[in-house]
């Protein structure tokens, strides 16, 4: 007669522990029911914007509530990321991070925020390789001609790059770190202004984004002599590495996702799935690389590890080179 009971408190229990997996899931495919602010720390018309609006073009379409874009600028993309990290932990408020947000706690000591700490990876989305340039005249043609060059002339050999603290900057004064060059660095308030002075002559070499060369590039008005990526780029199949030259080097930029510390998992996870699925469309990865940047899909574990490795490594660059940000 106890049997009946039983089998009752049976299933009461079961039912009682699926609970919050059902919630779970009811909550992620009700995600989102309003719409979604993604945070941009730097200024509309870049290839950052243009990579924010373009995966928020996708999410709007893809999930059918706006992702809409904010742009919030200042300190190297803190401006953005303390609006974030501050912001409810519900998935309605999102930060394009940035290598920016890697750099920054080594270049700014004051934060008022722990990024590793105060933030929920979501995706990665693309990374962005930065090309090492001479003009079309130059005798130079290779990395190695360039370090040659610049040990025999260690005051001649001046190194082109943007502002102090920018990600273009960091692969200029890693190149110079680890080739144990003298060369000056010259810094540029934009890869154009730098371009500038390189056809000038008023420098020997150029850091530069890729998206802000790769034409002149394919059309000889430069030549590259490498790419801060470990293997080649896509866009520039012929381009060596500079790794090929200086075993190790790699320093390309990055843009992707996090979320509040503390976002639901199982609306990152959506979200996750849905830019993923987004960077392997056709028409989304023509336009990434129209401006020179590559998808990369991750998961959000691995893309958490990719942030931690990046903050590690360059700080250790920062520390060592005494950069200051501007």
């Amino acid at each position: 007669m106890k049997r009946p009971h039983r089998r009752r408190f049976l299933h009461l229990a079961a039912s009682a522990a699926a609970l919050p997996a059902v919630s779970r899931i009811a909550r992620a495919q009700a995600y989102p029911s309003r719409p979604v602010t993604i945070i941009v720390g730097f200024p509309v018309g870049g290839g950052i914007d243009i990579d924010a609006r373009l995966m928020a073009q996708w999410l709007s379409d893809r999930i059918g509530q706006p992702f809409n874009v904010e742009n919030r600028t200042g300190s190297g993309s803190a401006v953005a990321t303390e609006a974030v990290v501050r912001a409810s932990a519900d998935g309605y408020t999102l930060l394009f991070a940035t290598a920016a947000n890697a750099l920054g706690p080594a270049l700014y000591p004051n934060l008022k925020y722990d990024f590793i700490r105060d933030t929920a990876p979501v995706a990665g989305v693309a990374f962005v390789p930065i090309v090492m340039v001479v003009g079309p005249s130059s005798p130079l043609k290779t990395v190695a001609d360039f370090v040659a060059y610049a040990k025999a002339n260690p005051t001649q050999a001046t190194i082109g790059t943007t502002f102090a603290g920018s990600p273009v900057f960091m692969a200029s004064a890693l190149f110079k770190a680890m080739t144990g060059l003298q060369a000056p660095l010259a810094q540029h308030s934009s890869d154009a202004t730098g371009i500038a002075d390189l056809l000038a002559g008023k420098v020997q070499t150029h850091f530069a984004g890729a998206g802000a060369v790769t034409e002149d590039i394919r059309g000889g008005k430069l030549r590259a002599l490498g790419v801060t990526t470990l293997t080649r780029f896509e866009l520039l199949p012929d381009v060596p590495p500079i790794a090929d030259a200086v075993p190790g080097y790699e320093a390309s930029s990055w843009v992707g996702f996090v979320a509040p510390r503390g976002a639901p998992a199982e609306i990152v996870e959506t979200l996750n799935r849905e830019i993923n699925a987004g960077l392997i469309e056709a028409k989304v990865k023509a336009r990434m690389r129209e401006i020179g940047h590559v998808p990369m899909p991750m998961g959000a574990v691995e893309f958490g590890k990719f942030i931690a490795a990046e903050t590690e490594k360059w700080a250790k660059v920062i520390r060592a080179a005494n950069i200051k940000a501007e």
